[in-house]
């Protein structure tokens, strides 16, 4: 079995400073980096580091970035085939800057991600009969992702949705996911509802139900993650990490899961290993790179702690 990603392809240009600026406010910063990303990206890497044959599907620019993003991506083992070199346009970039809590602000230019249409959708077809999921993100136009969702539905790929950047979703769209995984924010986003802790996330959870989400996942950082499928209700606590950057830690808690769920996991268990991604990941700065190896994973989920 395989897995599928289509989605957004980046470059990260990424500014660490002691705090993060006000309106209007300059700092010096303390580093510069670039960094292969995109959450599209991100998340064939974080299933494929983790031992699963991963399918990327999405454009970049017919420029050097588009090289840098394409090399980095096949040297973490992700299946590039059926990625579009757009030579009309740039490849998509993201400015970041990451304050010494971790905690960052992104400023997304899609560039060529912009350009994904429903014509993109054919690279699928062939590759469905052999995966265990299809994973989507909002990177790229609604269109597109509601596409890619309906060839998925219809050949009985189960589709996970990370709903981020967070905005107004078309409503048929909720029927075709099968497990959507927003955090705090874009939970409060979607649904309407402030969430500040698990009783409200479970408010907004059950109302993504409600509008046709078979499993919704709420990644609540440091509180935990609620899942709501059906009846059931589950909750995994949070690994206790030092955080160092928050960068791609999402995309981390999405390609462990479905690779999770491609080995046959109970969904607690594939739960977990999201999580147990997400936790190494902040321990790193960067995306890809901060991204766990099978080893380093194992590692870590049998021992309950960084291996040093």
């Amino acid at each position: 079995m395989t897995i599928i990603v289509f989605g957004s392809i980046n470059l990260d240009l990424v500014t660490r400073t002691h705090r993060l600026p006000k309106p209007g406010e300059t700092l010096a910063g303390i580093s510069f980096f670039t960094a292969s990303g995109g959450k599209g990206a991100n998340q064939a890497v974080a299933a494929a580091k983790l031992g699963m044959i991963t399918w990327m599907i999405g454009r970049v620019g017919g420029d050097s970035f588009g090289q840098e993003l394409l090399e980095s991506l096949q040297q973490s083992g992700v299946k590039c085939d059926r990625i579009l070199i757009d030579d009309t346009t740039p490849s998509g970039i993201a400015t970041i800057t990451v304050e010494d809590t971790g905690e960052n602000t992104i400023v997304i230019v899609p560039g060529a991600n912009d350009r994904v249409n429903e014509s993109d959708c054919d690279r699928l077809t062939d590759l469905l009969p052999h995966a265990a999921a299809l994973l989507l993100q909002l990177e790229i136009p609604l269109p597109a992702v509601l596409a890619a969702a309906k060839k998925a539905q219809n050949a009985g790929v189960p589709v996970i949705l990370d709903p981020a950047p967070a905005r107004e979703l078309p409503p048929e769209l909720y029927a075709l996911i099968d497990i959507i995984t927003p955090n705090e924010t874009e939970l409060s986003i979607l649904t309407g509802i402030a969430v500040r802790d698990i009783e409200t996330a479970r408010e907004a959870i059950t109302e993504l139900q409600r509008r046709g989400v078979r499993t919704a996942i709420a990644k609540l950082g440091a509180k935990g993650v609620l899942c709501a499928r059906g009846e059931e209700e589950l909750f995994v606590p949070a690994f206790a990490v030092a955080a160092v950057d928050t960068v791609a830690a999402g995309d981390a808690f999405n390609g462990a899961l479905a690779v999770a769920i491609a080995q046959g996991l109970p969904l607690r268990e594939a739960i977990v290993w999201g999580a147990a991604a997400g936790a190494l990941t902040v321990t790193k700065p960067g995306a890809q790179s901060a991204l766990p190896s099978r080893l380093t994973f194992e590692d870590f989920l049998r021992e309950g702690k960084i291996k040093t």
